[in-house]
């Protein structure tokens, strides 16, 4: 055993298993044993673990197996002791029955890394069997006139043994007529031949019996008889005399029955029975004589089983020709059966990965297999390949083994498994192939993420909604199998953001909002959405999910002019010569809604006098419906509704006092007095009065610094002949307001002493005797009369503006009044 005795120390033994490894990928070394035929099931054959150097767990996690060539599988290889052992008892001479020498041949396979390691046993002959003779009684017919020294050919036995235990000498019984001749053939067959000593006669003896032994060379020897039976015959001076001495021919191996091989010929010159010649086989195998019959009287060699080239490429046939007389003449027929297309190839799979991983790299080994064609030459020879356009390829090896190996990189999500269907054909003329299928399980790996189906989620809500509502879910898949398809959602937290009110089903996607949502305080809430498949390491995706918080009417509208406590019923002042279409008031009303719920309207709900106020629809201005009158109630008040346009709509109302007067002055004081304190915890009112307060000021402020300009102005133009008058409001820096008004303000603080008046209109003296314009009635009015005060309103006029004469009140009614400077 070529490692086994080389086995020394653990050492030696990895350095002569890495020399293992090394000759055997490269194919120059092989295994070999010896074993005896007949051997009991299970004998041991070699310790395989010891002969590579490597010990029995190595085999075992290695899956090492033992693989013979061809259909039968003669030993079997135990992992946990490393010993090669036999399947069963094997027989030499059925397993080899045409060789001398019987050589098993047998691959010893390992996986993790793939590798091969060829060996072969040589099965030695035990003489087990017996010289046989193919007929327990051999009858030779000889002439009694037969000289001494003639040679009779008798037959051979057969010893299926092999080497010096098989045939080896022949005997005969003792006699006074014959001795035994021995002979080897070309091919190195013994032969033996009756040699006559002495001339018969018929007369004394018609028969001579005799015992003839074949011996084998085994220890002990094997021995075995047949009986010779000699006829003594009647003079007969010719014998049969065949044409040629051999005759070679071919025959195909797929020759069908009955077909003729060859005829052959022995004549003979007698006549009568002498002159008649038979033909029989002799000299010639058992299997020879089961594939072809031989025609005794015509000499035709037939074909008359299954010729096999794979299984005898040569058939020799001895065929004797006997006359009438009995004399006989031999000739040999060389049969060569010519190989045939007849055996497809065969694929014989060795090693088969099922499933390989999508991420196994290219030239990774999925299976190895083997090809083998009987047939011989081109016939013989084979070639492999894959169907189809697949990530795989074939790579040979050696002795006809080939890799099945990837080539380029797997996606499972793209293809699950393949079907690969593997082609081998031969050479032959008329080809011949064989298909074999390999099922490949491609096994998923965590190479997806999850994809939602949206990258932005939007979903609305009403506002004022009930806890733990389903408002909608996201959806994510994931291209891979198994656990690593399984998505889990979660909210991303940020931890400079409070926690959102909105939640999610870990398993489903689905939102759930936590809390009622007011859409006056939160109008959109924007959350990231991630999800994680169930990998290891796990993958994410995120998305966005953006919640709409949709407006209810859930909010009435909010008065904020007139203040809802009343302290806008100090009066608004409308004078008894204000036109239709004078502004009063204004209702100023917000609400927290928003859209549709946010519009809204104002109507005149209740009046003292119906008619003589009107509210603007859309803009909440209260003015004059008609020119007021000297019959109208000094006293009016006012009921304003304001309503939005929710479903359902939601509303508020404001009063406004009225007071119609003749001056402004006296009347407003009137009314302050009789008016009730306002509250000053009103966090609203206390801001409308700064900002009304910072505004006067800035108002008087400009309106001093005008008044003084144009004092100093009308001045200096007194020298001048002609009066002159100032220019328009606009340059003035006063306001949008003209100067020449009474400006009588006051703020609703509760007390009537911050008040702030002029008490008569900035314009200038003319002098006696100047015309002021057409139905002027001022020209007793001096600039000195600085502390009196005109009342313009009694004379149904207005203050004149700069530039002009008085002007009639119906031109003036329809001017802008600031309600905030006037009302506040």
């Amino acid at each position: 055993m070529a490692f086994g005795r080389q086995s020394r120390g653990t050492e030696r033994q990895v350095v002569l298993f890495v020399l293992c490894v090394c000759v055997c990928q490269s194919g120059a070394e092989t295994l070999r044993y010896s074993l005896a035929e007949e051997m009991e099931r299970d004998s041991f054959v070699a310790n395989i673990a010891k002969d590579l150097g490597v010990s029995p767990s190595q085999l075992a996690s290695r899956k090492a197996r033992v693989v013979s060539e061809g259909n039968e599988q003669y030993f079997r290889l135990n992992l946990n002791t490393g010993v090669l052992t036999v399947k069963e008892t094997l027989d030499r001479e059925a397993i080899c029955p045409q060789s001398d020498i019987c050589t098993l041949f047998f691959k010893i396979f390992f996986e993790n890394p793939v590798q091969l390691i060829r060996g072969e046993v040589e099965v030695r002959d035990v003489n087990d069997n017996s010289p046989v003779f193919p007929e327990k009684e051999m009858v030779l017919e000889i002439l009694e006139t037969a000289s001494p020294g003639s040679r009779f050919p008798l037959e051979t036995a057969q010893d299926r043994d092999v080497g010096s235990n098989g045939l080896q000498n022949y005997s005969l019984g003792s006699n006074p007529h014959f001795s035994l001749a021995l002979g080897t053939g070309k091919d190195g067959a013994k032969y033996a031949e009756l040699v006559l000593q002495r001339q018969l006669d018929r007369e004394q003896q018609r028969e001579v019996n005799l015992l003839l032994s074949a011996t084998d060379g085994g220890s002990p020897p094997r021995s075995g008889t047949a009986q010779v039976r000699i006829v003594v015959l009647d003079a007969n001076d010719n014998i049969p005399v065949f044409s040629r001495e051999v005759y070679e021919v071919r025959v195909a191996e797929n020759s069908p029955p009955e077909q003729l091989v060859v005829r052959v010929a022995a004549a003979d010159p007698d006549e009568g029975s002498y002159g008649r010649v038979r033909y029989a086989f002799t000299q010639t195998s058992e299997r020879s004589r089961q594939l072809f019959e031989l025609n005794a009287a015509t000499g035709e060699i037939r074909v008359s089983g299954n010729l096999d080239f794979e299984e005898t490429k040569k058939h020799k046939l001895v065929v004797r020709a006997t006359d009438g007389g009995g004399l006989s003449a031999h000739c040999k027929v060389h049969v060569e059966v010519l190989d045939v297309n007849d055996n497809a190839p065969e694929i014989v799979l060795t090693s088969l990965t099922a499933s390989i991983p999508e991420d196994a790299p290219p030239r990774t080994v999925v299976a190895l297999f083997s090809v083998r064609d009987r047939d011989s030459g081109d016939n013989g020879r084979t070639e492999c390949a894959i169907d189809g356009d697949l990530p795989f390829s074939l790579t040979p090896t050696f002795d006809n083994y080939y890799e099945l190996r990837t080539n380029a990189a797997l996606d499972r999500e793209r293809t699950a498994e393949y079907n690969i269907t593997i082609t081998a054909m031969d050479w032959g003329r008329s080809r011949l192939s064989s298909r074999e299928r390999i099922f490949v399980q491609i096994s998923d790996v965590n190479d997806n993420p999850p994809e939602f189906t949206q990258d932005v989620y939007t979903i609305s809500v009403k506002e004022n909604n009930t806890p733990m509502l389903r408002i909608g879910k996201v959806n994510a898949t994931d291209a891979d199998a198994g656990k690593n398809s399984r998505v889990s959602y979660a909210l991303v937290r940020e931890k400079s953001k409070e926690q959102p009110d909105v939640s999610i089903n870990s398993e489903n996607g689905d939102i759930y909002i936590l809390r009622p949502l007011d859409y006056e305080e939160v109008r959109a809430l924007e959350v990231t959405v991630r999800a994680a498949d169930g990998g290891s390491p796990a993958l994410s995706a995120e998305a966005l999910l953006r919640v709409l918080v949709r407006d209810e009417n859930d909010n009435a509208p909010v008065v904020l002019h007139p203040p809802p406590d009343g302290s806008a019923a100090a009066g608004e002042l409308v004078p008894r010569w204000a036109q239709a279409g004078y502004l009063v008031a204004k209702v100023v009303a917000v609400d927290a809604d928003a859209g549709q719920n946010a519009w809204l309207s104002y109507e005149l709900a209740k009046a003292t006098e119906p008619g003589l106020f009107r509210v603007g629809l859309h803009s909440g201005e209260v003015r004059t419906a008609r020119a007021v009158t000297e019959r109208d109630a000094p006293r009016h008040r006012l009921v304003v509704l304001v309503r939005d346009r929710g479903q359902p709509p939601r509303s508020a109302t404001a009063t406004l006092a009225i007071a119609l007067v003749d001056g402004f002055s006296e009347a407003h004081l009137r009314v302050s007095e009789e008016a009730p304190a306002s509250d000053p915890d009103g966090r609203l009112t206390l801001y409308l009065i700064i900002c009304l307060a910072c505004v006067s000021v800035l108002f008087l402020a400009t309106a001093a610094a005008a008044v003084v300009v144009k004092v100093r102005r009308a001045r200096q133009s007194m020298a001048g002949s002609l009066p002159t008058f100032p220019k328009s409001a606009a340059e003035s820096s006063a306001g949008s307001l003209p100067r020449s008004y009474v400006y009588d303000i006051c703020f609703s603080a509760g007390t009537v002493n911050s008040e702030f008046r002029f008490l008569r209109p900035l314009f200038p003296c003319f002098p006696a005797g100047l015309p002021h314009g057409p139905g002027d009635q001022r020209s007793s009015v001096c600039s000195a009369n600085l502390g009196e005060e005109v009342d313009w309103a009694a004379q149904g006029r207005v203050p004149p503006s700069e530039g002009t004469g008085p002007r009639p009140a119906e031109e003036n009614a329809s001017s802008d009044q600031n309600p905030w400077l006037t009302h506040q």
